[in-house]
């Protein structure tokens, strides 16, 4: 498991990902937070599974996917999920299985854990986090299944035994003394990836305001994260800014939220 205070899997954890999801907007924004991440790979981008399903039958990967996301929504009903899962498990051996959902939604829920997916997560809940959400995957053990805070009623009262055990999506670290305006400049510049005169242009401010924010961001981020080893030595600070801001807490021994 991993080291305490490391980030999880930097070296170690390369996931090949597959994104299926109707929405164009959502299916590049997933893939646009994956790409900053250096263990995350976006593989295929598809708006429908059967597209999938044609694109690997046709021999095009050149790299097997080992992760997808599925957008649970949609499949018109539960069973339909069920269904897209199954099919999904016996195209690819050991694939991991992470549905997103718009809603919480019991019946998608047991479902989803039912047929094997490995986390049901809300798209409000993983949103700049999604890559950090799918190496806490990557790090599960055996039958456990990950979900997010906005399905925790719901898992509450479902009778399964994934769903009763199930791992709870960490919380974001928090931003100890970053002021919201330091917080958006950083936001903007390195999770959304906008340029310092696009940042100053967005904010109403000066370039140079912009660029002493970022300064500021950074040393804070730097004295949060003091005890981070992990970060590959060509890594710019740019990356490393991105991968702090979205950073989530990392599962102790017990795989529980820390």
């Amino acid at each position: 498991m991993t080291q305490k205070g490391a980030m999880p899997g930097i070296g170690t954890i390369a996931l090949h990902v597959v994104v299926i999801d109707s929405d164009f907007y959502a299916r590049h924004a997933i893939n646009a937070y994956l790409a900053w991440d250096r263990r995350t790979r976006v593989v295929g981008k598809f708006a429908r599974l059967d597209d999938f399903h044609d694109a690997l039958g046709s021999g095009l990967f050149k790299v097997q996917p080992n992760v997808v996301i599925i957008d649970a929504s949609d499949s018109a009903t539960a069973d339909r999920l069920r269904g897209a899962i199954g099919k999904l498990q016996a195209a690819i051996d050991g694939l991991n299985i992470v549905c997103l959902a718009p809603f919480a939604d019991a019946d998608y829920l047991f479902a989803a854990a039912d047929s094997g997916a490995r986390a049901y997560l809300l798209k409000a809940d993983a949103r700049i986090h999604i890559a950090w959400a799918l190496c806490h995957v990557a790090l599960l053990a055996g039958e456990d299944f990950l979900i997010s805070a906005g399905v925790a009623d719901e898992a509450a009262n479902l009778r399964h035994p994934r769903l009763q055990k199930s791992r709870f999506l960490a919380q974001p670290r928090p931003y100890r003394n970053m002021t919201p305006r330091i917080r958006q400049a950083i936001e903007l510049y390195a999770v959304e990836g906008m340029p310092q005169k696009l940042v100053a242009h967005e904010m109403d401010i000066e370039v140079e305001t912009v660029r002493d924010y970022i300064r500021q961001a950074y040393d804070i981020l730097d004295a949060l994260h003091a005890d981070d080893t992990a970060y590959p030595l060509d890594m710019h600070r740019q990356e490393i800014a991105f991968m702090r801001i979205t950073a989530l807490a990392i599962p102790d021994d017990s795989g529980r939220a820390r």
